[in-house]
């Protein structure tokens, strides 16, 4: 495929040719052309987050605060403990102890935060998975959250690079696995969080949408339910993408069925497990509420915080300056980025699960400065970049994204985990 491709259909091969059985013998032959066509994509990723993450190392280490503070809270004896902390720190309270769903009221608490938190606000796909590989390996639950993740990164790092080259051509979906590696919120893509994992399952469930794989596709939106509940986004993209199919080629075939059909069977069950336990079917929701004061607020939160931040105030709720000004920034940049993926035409899936998965972040209240992380799901805005830097040659994009690499040690790393709370 050529860098000219456009984003308009036919879509493009992006792989190597290969028959659907590969004989005994060719399999050596076959793995050697596609570490060739793979190989680059693995290596510029895998050297572009080890640059980001040992600054990141660095900065933890030269400030040492983290020796000072809670093991659960940001603290450890080692730098890299803080890569488990906070919401890794429930991940593995999961993989070893399992759920004990319940509503438990604070006594006498008033105000925002009324319950006590319970590990069945965290979505059990990443602690089994976590369990899993600790059980298979004999690693511990930390060593194995992280290879989990790790992995899962450099699946979602070739799935940006197949999504992205399909329309832009091999140099744009380099650039783009490039991208993914040094987007602000990308130091949670090596730690014991479960955000690589979910992108991973949504990047190649477009994919599959976008190769007419419909089964493949429904049951990596049925997994990614399992994961995090922004999926909704997701279920809704392969919806409106299963529907427009069988709209346009006027025939009833059961691909996109079923694919719908089983689709948002994770979130859902998940949620309702989660409510029966509890003896209240919304309970999800109200222990996101009372114990995080995670709502749906329509945006008035965000809206909040940027009228506050444009006149240089940070009085409002959640307030984390470097880290909310970095997230400020990362909205701007996504609105800027959207009207030029939009321009582009690309398919629907694509365009559907950016969207929403925007309007489920911005319309929330939480922690302003995680926008950055929470926004991770939403590489197709890489693409419009992607196919700009495409022109660069190649040791000129090597160099850009190795400076922004070094760079993002600091704000996509320490600002997140140190300075703010990821």
């Amino acid at each position: 495929m050529s860098d000219t491709t456009t984003l308009t259909p036919p879509i493009a091969q992006t792989a190597p040719a290969s028959s659907t059985a590969v004989p005994y013998k060719d399999i050596g032959t076959h793995l050697r052309q596609s570490f060739r066509y793979y190989g680059p994509v693995l290596a510029l990723y895998g050297v572009l987050k080890l640059i980001g993450f040992c600054v990141f190392m660095y900065l933890l280490d030269s400030d040492g605060g983290f020796r000072t503070r809670n093991p659960r809270f940001g603290g450890g004896a080692h730098a890299w403990d803080v890569l488990a902390t906070w919401d890794g720190w429930w991940y593995q309270q999961i993989a070893a102890d399992g759920y004990h769903p319940a509503l438990v009221k604070i006594p006498g608490a008033t105000g925002l935060i009324t319950l006590e938190g319970n590990s069945a606000a965290f979505f059990p796909l990443y602690p089994a998975t976590m369990r899993l590989v600790s059980d298979a390996t004999g690693l511990g639950l930390y060593g194995s959250g992280m290879l989990v993740s790790v992995v899962a990164s450099f699946a979602a790092a070739l799935g940006i690079y197949a999504v992205t080259a399909r329309f832009g051509g091999r140099r744009a979906g380099l650039a783009a696995a490039g991208l993914w590696a040094v987007w602000p919120g990308s130091g949670t893509e090596w730690s014991a969080y479960s955000d690589s994992l979910y992108i991973a399952l949504a990047v190649w469930a477009c994919h599959a949408v976008l190769t007419d794989r419909w089964l493949t596709a429904g049951v990596l939106t049925f997994t990614a339910g399992l994961n995090r509940p922004t999926a909704v986004a997701l279920i809704a993209a392969l919806t409106v993408a299963a529907l427009q199919t069988l709209h346009r080629r006027r025939e009833n075939f059961a691909g996109p069925w079923i694919a719908i059909a089983i689709a948002p069977l994770g979130l859902l069950g998940y949620l309702l497990w989660v409510g029966n336990r509890m003896g209240d079917l919304t309970g999800y929701f109200k222990l996101q509420s009372g114990a995080w004061a995670h709502t749906f607020d329509y945006g008035e939160h965000t809206v909040d915080v940027f009228g506050s931040i444009a006149v240089g105030r940070f009085d409002y709720l959640f307030a984390y300056p470097l880290e909310d000004v970095i997230g400020v920034a990362v909205v701007l940049l996504a609105a800027l980025l959207l009207p030029l993926l939009i321009r582009l035409r690309p398919p629907a899936v694509l365009v559907v699960h950016t969207v929403l998965t925007i309007a489920l972040v911005l319309g929330s209240q939480q922690i302003f400065g995680n926008v950055s992380r929470y926004l991770l799901p939403c590489f197709p805005l890489f693409i419009p970049l992607a196919i700009k830097l495409r022109t660069l040659g190649l040791p000129t994009l090597c160099l850009l994204l190795g400076i922004a690499a070094v760079a993002s040690g600091s704000y996509a790393g320490y600002m997140l985990f140190e300075v703010g709370v990821p």
